[in-house]
């Protein structure tokens, strides 16, 4: 247990893991995925705020919601969770399921894309970032970002393709696969949550039952890969059986609770997600009820009217006589 070693600008606890010691303040020499968190909320808070000032409407709920994700990331990522998960396979694929599961749908219910195009300003360097946007989306590359025949094997390979292949124990040797393995966990999230829940302009719009298809599609394979791990008689990634020996970490136990994490925890927000859909489907179709009565009272119905006064005719006219032979 004392082979451990991870090359790169790291910082590894001596003590044994505990709930104290995952929330310290001990961050790592170079926070680079913090760092990207505080500066995504500075960026939106000072956009929130541009409107504010100008009068102009901005949820304070989107703003909470952009905010609280930012710091989940912040403190998954910056506290001393992080020089445990450099480790502890329990502690990864806890970071890996708040960065993929967790964080992107409050990111996501923020609309950072609606408020960029509102606060961003017409001129100076504010008009190139509104291009680049609007590029984005309009851009055959941000269609197939969201289309589920792309994010939803993306999201699933995070899973079966790091640990199934062998790919964990190569990149996580060192800081900067850590953190590209981490980088590409949160982006394949927001990837597969923002067709789900984003209320964003889009390039394509998926319908209410295409989000829920999704979901269930995703929730049966994603539990099938916390159950492989919680059954399996022997380490799944070799890299996270050779913790620090201050730590006292059984790597079969810790994988175990992986597996527990990975069935449970992932499964919440799944749950969530989709609970949210029926909400907002059961929503829109009142909306749109509440918008045909309105057109009803106020435009009537010209064609169902001029069925009906058809009948009525058909029916004012007299019958044929009906001949008799004698």
């Amino acid at each position: 247990m004392s082979d451990f070693d991870i090359d790169g600008p790291v910082w590894l606890p001596t003590l044994a893991p505990s709930m104290a010691q995952y929330l310290a303040p001990n961050f790592q020499p170079m926070p680079l995925i913090p760092v990207l968190a505080l500066l995504a909320a500075i960026f939106y808070l000072s956009g929130a705020i541009r409107l504010w000032r100008q009068g102009r409407s901005w949820s304070p709920i989107r703003t909470a919601s952009f905010l609280i994700g930012c710091l989940a990331v912040m403190v998954v990522m910056g506290a001393g969770i992080e020089g445990y998960g450099l480790g502890m396979f329990s502690i990864f694929m806890f970071q890996q399921l708040t960065l993929m599961m967790a964080v992107p749908p409050l990111l996501v219910l923020g609309s950072p894309g609606t408020l960029l195009l509102r606060a961003t300003p017409r001129n100076g360097l504010g008009l190139p970032a509104l291009r680049l946007a609007i590029w984005g989306l309009r851009s055959r590359w941000g269609r197939l970002a969201i289309h589920p025949a792309f994010m939803v094997p993306l999201f699933l390979l995070s899973f079966y393709g790091v640990y199934f292949s062998g790919m964990a124990d190569r990149l996580l040797t060192n800081w900067y696969g850590h953190v590209g393995l981490e980088l590409v966990f949160l982006f394949a999230g927001v990837l597969f949550t923002i067709p789900l829940l984003s209320a964003d302009p889009l390039p394509r719009r998926q319908s209410h039952l295409g989000r829920m298809i999704d979901v269930f599609a995703e929730m049966p394979l994603h539990a099938f890969f916390g159950v492989v791990i919680m059954m399996s008689t022997k380490p799944m990634v070799t890299f996270f059986s050779t913790a620090p020996a201050s730590w006292n970490v059984d790597p079969m136990a810790d994988q175990a609770v992986a597996g527990g994490l990975a069935w449970a925890y992932g499964e919440l927000p799944s749950v969530l997600m989709l609970l949210y859909i029926l909400v907002r489907w059961h929503r829109d179709e009142a909306r749109s009820w509440v918008r045909a009565e309105r057109k009803i009272a106020t435009e009537g119905t010209p064609e169902l009217d001029a069925y009906n006064d058809y009948l009525i005719q058909l029916a004012s006219q007299p019958e044929p006589k009906r001949s008799t032979r004698s």
